[in-house]
């Protein structure tokens, strides 16, 4: 059947086996008819959103996840089925939720996904089955005719301006490390590149190696340990991916007996409440935010693609930096934490 078709007809509700696979609607607020945030239909049906999502991850995930599920609400002529992996890195509970969702015909999908490859086969049947896909945050390795959009902050961009900024703190270069997200991920290879794209070829930086911690603050702490000593804390830099391992560099850096932001200085990415405080505070150097609130844009995108409209194959959500204990106490004062 066409979009139009799918709007206006009868929409199918998730059955047993979905309820198998422990899919929770999470659509909230009375039943006020539709507002501007998506049209019901003549027959007063709720347009059905399948959010195969991560689940919880860590601050930026669950401040993600619940901005989306704060947009596709029932006021706003929606219902949405969330479905979280097994873990942030079950790949197959993601795959047989995007099945289950293509079976039970539901509007549009919204995915964010665990990793980049293995997703060409089910994007095929979401599209033989007139299901539009938007991703969110994530890319996958897929033909990008097999989804709408991809919307995200640029992480080539947000990665681009910690290496910027430590190329200027650092002008006789520096040792540096970097601590990566959960392998084989579009948004860690996209950090390490735009990172790269700066301080690659700067004179005096020495890379010391990179490894992953998962986005995890305990392991964040773990591998900076291992690395302090094995390089006699002869570490000036440290490159984290997200706040949660930052944060982690930061204890390890002062169970060495050095002090974070002086000895070691560390940058991070993502912009949660625990980092511009860690910010303020001094124990992190620079935040570059991910902006997670793009719930609004994702349903501006279901409305177009449901209608037919052109929508672009790439949409960036804005995001900012910070840069000092001051930027750090002026974020938190307007509220930019999550």
């Amino acid at each position: 059947m066409s979009q139009k078709k799918r709007l206006l007809g009868v929409i199918g509700f998730v059955g047993a086996g979905a309820l198998a696979l422990g899919l929770a609607g999470c659509a909230s607020g009375g039943d006020n008819g539709g507002s501007a945030g998506g049209d019901t239909g003549g027959d007063g049906e709720l347009i059905t959103v399948g959010f195969v999502a991560v689940g919880p991850e860590g601050g930026w995930r669950n401040a993600n996840e619940q901005a989306v599920k704060d947009a596709f609400t029932e006021e706003a002529g929606y219902e949405l089925k969330y479905a979280p992996a097994a873990s942030p890195s079950d790949q197959k509970s993601q795959l047989d939720a995007f099945s289950t969702f293509v079976n039970d015909e539901v509007d549009v999908i919204l995915l964010t996904a665990t990793e980049a490859s293995g997703w060409e086969d089910s994007l095929e049947l979401a599209q033989e089955a007139e299901i539009p896909v938007i991703l969110l945050d994530r890319g996958v390795d897929a033909s990008e005719d097999l989804y709408v959009t991809r919307i995200a902050p640029d992480n080539f961009q947000v990665a681009a301006s910690v290496g910027a900024w430590a190329v200027e703190t650092f002008p006789e270069g520096a040792n540096y490390y970097v601590l990566e997200g959960v392998p084989g991920l579009s948004v860690v290879n996209e950090r390490n590149e735009g990172f790269d794209s700066e301080v690659e070829g700067a004179e005096g930086f020495t890379k010391v190696g990179a490894q992953t911690a998962n986005w995890k603050t305990d392991e964040g702490k773990s591998v900076t340990e291992t690395v302090l000593r094995a390089n006699n804390n002869d570490i000036q830099f440290i490159f984290a991916q997200n706040d949660e391992m930052g944060i982690g560099a930061a204890q390890a850096v002062e169970a060495a007996g050095l002090v974070p932001g002086e000895d070691v200085k560390i940058a991070t990415i993502d912009g949660t409440t625990g980092a511009l405080e860690a910010l303020a505070a001094g124990q992190l150097s620079f935040v570059a935010q991910y902006n997670p609130f793009f719930g609004d844009i994702a349903v501006d995108v279901v409305e177009k693609a449901l209608a037919g409209e052109t929508v672009e194959p790439v949409i960036i959500v804005d995001s900012a930096t910070f840069d000092s204990p001051e930027a750090g106490e002026t974020a938190l004062a307007d509220g930019q934490g999550f």
